[in-house]
Parts: structure tokens; sequence; C-alpha cells
């Protein structure tokens, strides 16, 4: 199949750790290479955010890149991006009109709007993944979201006008039928793991040596809504332990960072900051080390729609303990691959982490169960057959009715 798939800001070449580079970005570089090494033709189209960014880029995975113009070649936050998604649209239109696509797949919900606009009246199959709701987003957030106003109602558009939606975990399948999105619209295919780059490495963690305290590593942007600062209350009823946080801008740039700033003014008042690390972003060849070396990885968000690092957490054999919220539920089995506990809840959070820091053989058992459950069921090779299968379906190249069209949950 000749593949579309559109980001309008989630660009699959970017540096991760930015304020709008993460989960999504990793996503979209790992589907577009699994889809292409099944024999699939495959474009990812997003928005060029720099002067002198090539018009086509052919990514190392076999896919290609194209920046397409819609609004200034500048970096643009996320959440200012809509009044630019018509151009973004009409570009792509009129790029497909001379060189058609079998099917468009959008990731996040401006995207879909650009796809939508693109094929209307074409025929072109438009398959839809949010990653994020709005709806959430205002629930968690209140007043601090961001988001353009009209946000919820142009996703309820998107359930109505897409062809078909991936959800990444069962817990969106509810926020999508409060939407109204109809009942087998939508097929749950979770994020991935690439269990050959993340996977268990005994040399970084014996070159810890003798070290006295127990390491909990965070990784992820430095936003308020995952949870670092809840991590960092916990730590203060954990008196063996330090924290170490992979992620934000690099090392050199972190003293003037806003987020470090005030995760540091925290530590100082709680009396910890001697105990907190930053280590700035890091490339994507330094994260298996990092993982390994630490004891136990820590995902609190306040919500998450999916969450990638538990996942590269186990497929490194290093237990989990996160937060109840979103992909987690799916993807963190307590008792088994780590633990869950309340968002927000500093005491909870402290409490499982100093359970199981007391407990080196639980420990090593769920990291060789967590191992287990990413090469089984989320190897990157695994999603992207399961998006295959999806976007066949949609296609009407095979059963209509066959038990993938229906919103199943794992």
């Amino acid at each position: 199949m000749k593949l579309a798939l559109v980001s309008e800001h989630a660009n699959p070449l970017a540096a991760l750790g930015g304020a709008d580079a993460g989960g999504q970005n990793v996503h979209l570089a790992e589907l577009a290479s699994g889809l292409a090494a099944l024999g699939h033709q495959v474009t990812v189209y997003t928005r060029r955010d720099a002067v002198g960014l090539p018009a086509r880029v052919h990514a190392q995975g076999g896919y290609v890149v194209e920046h397409v113009p819609a609004g200034p070649p500048t970096e643009v936050p996320k959440d200012d991006l809509l009044p630019f998604m018509d151009g973004f649209g009409d570009r792509l239109r009129e790029r497909w009109r001379h060189d058609p696509v079998d099917l468009v797949h959008a990731h996040f919900w401006m995207s879909g709007l650009a796809a939508l606009r693109a094929t209307r009246g074409t025929g072109v199959p438009v398959v839809q993944t949010f990653h994020a709701l709005g709806s959430v987003k205002r629930r968690e957030q209140g007043s601090a979201d961001t988001s353009p106003e009209q946000r919820i109602d142009l996703e309820r558009r998107i359930c109505a006008e897409a062809t078909h939606v991936v959800a990444t975990c069962s817990d969106e399948v509810a926020e999508l039928r409060a939407l109204g999105l109809p009942p087998g619209r939508a097929t749950i295919v979770p994020c991935g793991v690439d269990v050959d780059h993340f996977r268990p490495l005994a040399a970084a963690r014996s070159g810890r040596g003798a070290q006295r305290r127990h390491r909990l590593l965070v990784v992820g942007r430095l936003v308020q809504r995952k949870g670092i600062g809840t991590t960092v209350e916990a730590l203060r009823s954990l008196p063996d332990a330090e924290l170490v946080v992979v992620g934000g801008p690099p090392a050199h740039a972190l003293a003037a960072d806003p987020a470090v700033q005030r995760l540091r003014r925290l530590a100082e008042d709680l009396g910890v900051a001697d105990r907190l690390h930053f280590t700035g972003s890091l490339d994507r060849d330094d994260m298996p080390a990092a993982i390994n070396a630490c004891d136990v990885v820590v995902s609190a968000p306040w919500y998450e729609p999916f969450g990638i690092v538990p996942l590269e957490a186990m497929a490194s054999g290093r237990p989990v303990v996160g937060t109840a919220v979103g992909g987690l539920l799916d993807t963190v089995v307590p008792g088994l691959t780590g633990e869950l506990v309340p968002p927000r809840d500093p005491v909870a959070l402290a409490e499982a982490l100093g359970d199981l820091l007391a407990d080196p053989e639980r420990r090593a058992r769920y990291g060789a169960a967590g191992r287990a459950r990413a090469v089984e069921r989320y190897d990157w090779r695994t999603v992207s057959q399961q998006t295959e299968t999806v976007y066949r379906a949609v296609s009407g190249s095979i059963d209509q009715d066959a038990p993938y069209r229906k919103e199943y949950v794992r």
C-alpha cells in the first residue's frame, strides 16, 4: 500500500526532549519503519518548522519525511498550530492529487483535520490516532489547559468523519465513546517498543558498583502533568534513594530552564536537593544504559494517553512504579511487572517505592516478567503488523466482518 502518515507537529526526525517532542515522535518513527519493513511505501507528512529544511528526507528506517509549508517556517507551540491546518490540508490535497495515496493515517487531532480536508470527496480512507484527547486534558488541567477552545468539538467531528480510529489503550475507548464515536469504529493497537534496542544490560547495572543509594529514574518532558514533582515529594520519604531525571534541554542549558528551576526549588524546600539529579536530554543510543543503571523506573503522570517510557523500562528488565492512568493501566501489571498508585499521591508513591526498593528479589522478578511482556505484546514488529491489519480492513481488501474490525480490549 502507498501510505501517508500525517503528523503536523511531531516530526519523526526531531530531537527528543523539547516541550512538544516526545513519545509521539518515537511512535511515528517506529511505526513508519515497521510498515516500510512490511513492504509498504510510507511517507510521513509534517509541518516545516525551520528555514532550510529539505522538502524530502529519506529516513534510515526506509520511509520518507516530507516537510510541508504551513504557517511560518519556525517552531510554533502545538496548541497554536490550528490556524495553519486549513493550509496544511490544502497542501496535502494538492500533493496527493498529483501523487495519490491508498490510505491516510492521521496522528493527533489537528492532523486529523488536515487529513479530512485533504481527502474530502476522494474516497481515500482516513484512519485517526489521537495520541491525546482534549476532553481528558481539559478535565485534568482545567484553566491551565492551553488547547484551542474548540478542540473538543473538533475532536467530535473527527470521530464522526474519520473512517476508523486506532486507540492506543482501553481507557481511551471510553473517552472516544463519550465523544460520540459509534461502536465498532475503534480498534485498540498499543504503542510499541524496540525490544532489540531496549534490553537488559548487566554491565550497566554492575557498573554502579557498591553505590549506597538506590536509584530511581524518571524519563520524559519536564511538564507538570508528567508528575515529576510528585516523585520529588515522594523522595522525602525515601532517604536511601536518589532520583535521576532524564529529559528537558541539553545538559549545558539546564540551569536556565524554568521547569528545572521549579523542580529544584521544590527539592530544596523538601530537603532532598542533594538527591535530585538532572542529566538533560540524552541521545536515544544512551537511553538503554541509563534505564539499566537504575533500580526502579518511575512514571507518575497526572494522566497519560499511553506512555512509552514504561515499555522501554519493561523491555530493559526494569520494574515500573506508575500511576493508574491511561495506557499504564494496560501495560503495567500490578504484582507482576510493577505497581500502580493513584496520581498526584506522593504518600502512596513513596510507600510503593519503599516496599519495592526493600525487596531485590521482587524487583528482579518484576523485571524479568516485564521483559517477557514487552517482547510478547509490544514489539514494534507486532504493533506494525496489527496496524497493517487495520489498514487492510478499512481499505476493504479483506473480510469486513473479521474480528479485528470490531472494537476489542486486550
